[in-house]
């Protein structure tokens, strides 16, 4: 079914439309074009914020649940607005701290075939169909960004945000904290010893893109002197 005649056409036009891949494939061009623009049109409103990520496995009777509460919270006391991707796990605490402190807690899901899961501690939010789209809002020029332990989503998000400190693509006073020394080091030692002594693949300085600490004061107090400019 072609789009509306019309002098001007609003992407939500062709969205709006049936999806025809096989013969045309601008529809899904289109849709990721207006996921885009809806995505920064709502992160923007955040200007001073920190995006916290992790396992969406873990209670709050783990530990690291209540060290990403505990963090969230003090942050939101501080004036930061807290972003996670609004599913369970760490991203529960993290907002349930938000709301604790009196902060914005901002949710960024993602829209699974059977379910759309948003915890409730989360009060602002916004729905993605596509996980690259939403990963580039989670990772939009947030004040910092913290990663707890996690599976293969986290690693994937963390080393992302590495490699655009790596090659500048964000600003290089932006702090990457790896919370959680137990989780953390061991994957430190295999980066130093066979990516960066090994084989090479990457240089000494590389190995300082990241903080690894264990303690939400210790995260805070990073945060809080890290000169970032705001947008």
């Amino acid at each position: 079914m072609p789009p509306p005649a019309s002098d001007h056409l609003d992407i939500h036009d062709f969205t709006a439309q049936p999806f025809d891949y096989q013969n045309n494939p601008s529809w899904r061009i289109f849709r990721i074009m207006a996921e885009f623009v809806d995505g920064f049109n709502f992160i923007t409103k955040f200007p001073k914020s920190v995006t916290i990520f992790g396992s969406t496995r873990f209670d709050n009777k783990n530990e690291h649940y209540r060290a990403a509460q505990k963090l969230a919270r003090v942050l939101a006391q501080s004036g930061y607005t807290i972003v996670t991707g609004g599913g369970p796990g760490i991203m529960e605490a993290a907002n349930k701290g938000a709301v604790e402190g009196g902060g914005e807690s901002v949710g960024l899901n993602i829209q699974l075939p059977t379910e759309q899961r948003v915890n409730p501690y989360v009060k602002k939010s916004m729905a993605f169909n596509y996980f690259f789209t939403r990963k580039v809002m989670l990772a939009f020029s947030a004040s910092a960004f913290v990663f707890f332990p996690g599976g293969y989503g986290t690693l994937d998000e963390a080393f992302e945000l590495i490699t655009l400190r790596q090659t500048h693509k964000i600003h290089p006073n932006i702090p990457i904290i790896l919370m959680g020394s137990d989780y953390w080091e061991p994957a430190a030692e295999w980066l130093k010893n066979n990516l960066y002594k090994k084989h090479g693949t990457i240089n000494e300085k590389e190995l300082k893109l990241w903080e690894i600490v264990d303690e939400p004061v210790e995260a805070v107090a990073i945060i809080q002197k890290a000169r970032v400019p705001q947008r």
